[in-house]
C-alpha cells in the first residue's frame, strides 16, 4: 500500500514542471553555493530573463551570469521569431503546374515570415524538414551568406567598450563578430520550425564545419539535447580543392548532417523505414489471413520426450501415433481462438504470418556514414543541375538527388516534406524522383527567397535568363515533372508569393481621421488584390491546408469557392442576396466566410445569422 505523504504538495516543484515543458529553452543551470570540499553545487533552474522575454512584447534585459549560450542581440532574436506579421500568401497561377490538383506547394519570399504565417496550418503535420542554411562563408549567392559585421559595430553591441569608449576584450576575432548576425537569423526560424513537426518527425541540417558547433548548440537549446539523434558524415567531393597546393592544408572531403527528432520516444517507437536485407522466412501458403507458412507442431514421444501433458486435442484432433504436441495447451488455445491453426491434409498445424517473426527480419542499418559512390558528391550534384537545365548555373556546389532521396527514403512514403532554404530545389526533385520509384505519395513545400543578392547578375544563370534563383527552381521542377512517366506521381506545384496583407492600413488616430475617408475604406480590401488572394488568406487565418482541394461554383449569381470538400466555403462577392446565404448555410460548412460589407441590403444582412442558426447553427461564420 502506498504511504501517506503527511505533507502538502511541493507547488514549487510542480510548477518548475509546468514551465519547463512549456519553454524548455528557459531552463537553465544555476551555482546554489559550494560544498565543503570548495567544488559548486549546480542545480536546474529557470531562466527569468528568457521566461520573461517568451512572455514580452519588448526586449527584456537581464545580467546574471549563468549557464548558457548567448550572443549579442540574442532576445531580439527571440522577439523575432515571436513577432505578429500581416503579410500573406498570393497564388501565382501563372508559374504553377496542375494547380488544381496538386498538393505540392512552392513559395516565394522571406523564409523567416512564411514559417510563421504557416505555424498555425501545418502545427504538427510535417514529417521531414529538411534545410541547407548559409554556410557563412560570404561567397553564396543564393542567400546573405555574408554575416561579417564591421568589427566597430560588433564591439558597440556587445558591450565590450566602457564609458569613455575603452575596449574591454581583445582577440574580437574569435569572439563573435563573424558569427552573430548568422546565430541571429538561424535561431529565429529553428524556433518556427519545432511546431511545425509531427511528434515523431525529424530535422535534418546541412552544415559545414564553420557553424556546425553553433548550429549544434541552437538545435540542442530549442529541440533539446535527448532529442539529438546524431550526426550524417557525406563525403562531399572526392577530389582536392587544389590538388598543387594539397601539401600545405588539410583537404576537406565530408560535411555534416545534423539530425534530431521533435520527440525523440515517438521517433523511436515509430522508426525510421529500412530497407529489408534479403531473408531466408518465406510465407508460400495462403491461411486465413493471408500469406503464411505452415509448420508442424508434433514431436516425437520417445525416451526422454514422453510427455502424457502434451498429449491433448487441438481442433479436435489427437497427435498421431507416437507424437507428441510441442506446444503446451495454453499456448494452443490461444492460438486456436487466433485462427492461427489449422488442419492442412489431415495434420494439425501453425499458421505463421509475417507479423508474428518481425523480431526475426533484418533490415539494412540507417548508416551515419554516406560515400559518394552511393549518394554522390557536390559536383553530381552540380552537374545534375546543369545538365537538366541546359546550361551552366553557376553554383559552386549543389546537394546531389541521391544524397536527398536516401534522407527521404526514411520516413514514410505519404510524408509531408518541408525545405526552408531549397535553393534549386533538389528536395522537391527527390521528392518526386522517389515516388515514382516506389509508389510514394510524398508532398513537399519548398520556401525560398526571391531576393536578388550581390553578384548574381554576373552569374551564369543570370546570363542563361533567370532572374533569381525561384525561376531556377521552378523551371527545374517543371523539366523534371515532365521526364516522370508515371501517371501517379503528382508533378504539379502551387506556386505561392509572399505579399503584404490583402487589407488596407486603415489606421488613423480620430483627430486625423476625416469624413471623406470612410467612402474611401468602406471596402477594406486592397484594390489589386483577386479573390483567389482572399481564399489563400483567409486559408491561412483557418489553419487550412494550402494544398487542399479547391471547387468554384456559381450560386444565385455570386461566385463561391468550395474549400477540402466543404470545409470551407467563402464568397467574396458583393450584393450577396438571401439566395446566397441559404444556399451555402444548406450545404453546412465548418467555416462560412463573407466579404465584410458584402450583404445586398440591411434585410440580408439583419437575417444572416437568423438563416444559418436555422439550416446550419454548427457552422462557424467569420467575415473579411
Amino acid at each position: 500500500m502506498d504511504k501517506l505523504k503527511m505533507q502538502t504538495e511541493n507547488i514549487a516543484d510542480k510548477n518548475f514542471e509546468m514551465l519547463s515543458k512549456m519553454f524548455p529553452n528557459a531552463l537553465t543551470e544555476t551555482i546554489t553555493g559550494y560544498d565543503d570540499d570548495g567544488k559548486p553545487i549546480v542545480e536546474r533552474a529557470i531562466d527569468a530573463d528568457v521566461l520573461r522575454q517568451e512572455i514580452s512584447c519588448k526586449v527584456v534585459e537581464g545580467k546574471d551570469e549563468r549557464y548558457q549560450f548567448t550572443w549579442p542581440d540574442k532576445k531580439k532574436a527571440v522577439l523575432k521569431s515571436n513577432a505578429p506579421i500581416s503579410d500573406t500568401l498570393r497564388p501565382v497561377y501563372s508559374q504553377s503546374v496542375n494547380f488544381d490538383k496538386t498538393e505540392n506547394i512552392y513559395i516565394e519570399g522571406d523564409n523567416l515570415n512564411v514559417l510563421k504565417l504557416i505555424q498555425e496550418t501545418y502545427l504538427g503535420a510535417i514529417k521531414l524538414i529538411y534545410i541547407d542554411p548559409p554556410y557563412n562563408t560570404g561567397k553564396d549567392f543564393l542567400y546573405s551568406d555574408n554575416f561579417y559585421q564591421n568589427i566597430n559595430d560588433y564591439i558597440t553591441m556587445s558591450g565590450q567598450i566602457d564609458e569613455e569608449k575603452n575596449r574591454l576584450v581583445q582577440n574580437t576575432e574569435s569572439n563573435g563578430r563573424f558569427h552573430t548576425d548568422w546565430l541571429n537569423d538561424f535561431y529565429a526560424k529553428i524556433r518556427l520550425s519545432k511546431s511545425l513537426l509531427c511528434d515523431d518527425g525529424i530535422l535534418v541540417i546541412s552544415i559545414d564545419e564553420k557553424e556546425y558547433s553553433n548550429a549544434k548548440k541552437i538545435c540542442d537549446e530549442v529541440y533539446g539535447e535527448k532529442n539529438y539523434f546524431g550526426d550524417i558524415v557525406w563525403e562531399a567531393t572526392t577530389q582536392p580543392t587544389n590538388a598543387g597546393a594539397a601539401k600545405f592544408g588539410l583537404q576537406k572531403k565530408t560535411e555534416t548532417i545534423l539530425i534530431y527528432g521533435k520527440v525523440m520516444q515517438a521517433r523511436k517507437e515509430k522508426g525510421f523505414i529500412l530497407e529489408q536485407m534479403d531473408s531466408t522466412l518465406s510465407y508460400p501458403h495462403t491461411g486465413k489471413f493471408g500469406p503464411c507458412r505452415f509448420e508442424v507442431i508434433e514431436k516425437s514421444d520417445a525416451g526422454s520426450y514422453n510427455r502424457e501433458s502434451m498429449k491433448y486435442k487441438i481442433l479436435g484432433q489427437s497427435p498421431r501415433e507416437g507424437k507428441r504436441w510441442q506446444i503446451g495447451e495454453a499456448t494452443a488455445r490461444t492460438l486456436e481462438k487466433a485462427g492461427k491453426i489449422e488442419i492442412v491434409d489431415g495434420v494439425v498445424k501453425r499458421a505463421v504470418y509475417p507479423e508474428d517473426e518481425q523480431d526475426k527480419i533484418q533490415y539494412k542499418p540507417f548508416w551515419s556514414l554516406m560515400l559518394a559512390t552511393d549518394v554522390g558528391t557536390a559536383q553530381t550534384g552540380k552537374d545534375e543541375l546543369n545538365t537538366i537545365m541546359g546550361a551552366p548555373m553557376g553554383f559552386d556546389a549543389v546537394k546531389p538527388i541521391g544524397l536527398m532521396k536516401k534522407i527521404i527514403s526514411y520516413i514514410e512514403k505519404d510524408a509531408i516534406i518541408l525545405d526552408f532554404y531549397s535553393g534549386s530545389g533538389t528536395t522537391g526533385v527527390a521528392t518526386m524522383l522517389l515516388n515514382e520509384e516506389d509508389g510514394g505519395n510524398r508532398k513537399f513545400i519548398l520556401v525560398q527567397t526571391d531576393k536578388i543578392q550581390d553578384g548574381y547578375d554576373t552569374s551564369d544563370a543570370y546570363k542563361a535568363g533567370y532572374k533569381n534563383i525561384c525561376e531556377i527552381a521552378k523551371e527545374r521542377l517543371r523539366r523534371v515533372g515532365r521526364q516522370i512517366k508515371k501517371d501517379s506521381v503528382d508533378t504539379g506545384f502551387r506556386v505561392l508569393k509572399l505579399d503584404s496583407s490583402n487589407m488596407k492600413d486603415v489606421y488613423y488616430n480620430p483627430s486625423e481621421t476625416q469624413q471623406s475617408l470612410f467612402d474611401t475604406y468602406a471596402d477594406n480590401i486592397k484594390e489589386d488584390r483577386t479573390p483567389e488572394d482572399l481564399l489563400f488568406q483567409v486559408m491561412l487565418d483557418l489553419g487550412v491546408l494550402l494544398s487542399s482541394k479547391i471547387e468554384e461554383t456559381t450560386i444565385a449569381g455570386k461566385h463561391l469557392f468550395n474549400v477540402a470538400d466543404g470545409f470551407l466555403i467563402a464568397c467574396f462577392d458583393n450584393n450577396v442576396t438571401e439566395e446566397t446565404v441559404k444556399a451555402v448555410a444548406e450545404k453546412k460548412p465548418y467555416y462560412a466566410v463573407f466579404r465584410d460589407s458584402s450583404m445586398a441590403n440591411d434585410s440580408v444582412a439583419t437575417n444572416f445569422d437568423q438563416i444559418f442558426a436555422s439550416i446550419s447553427p454548427d457552422t462557424i461564420r467569420k467575415v473579411l
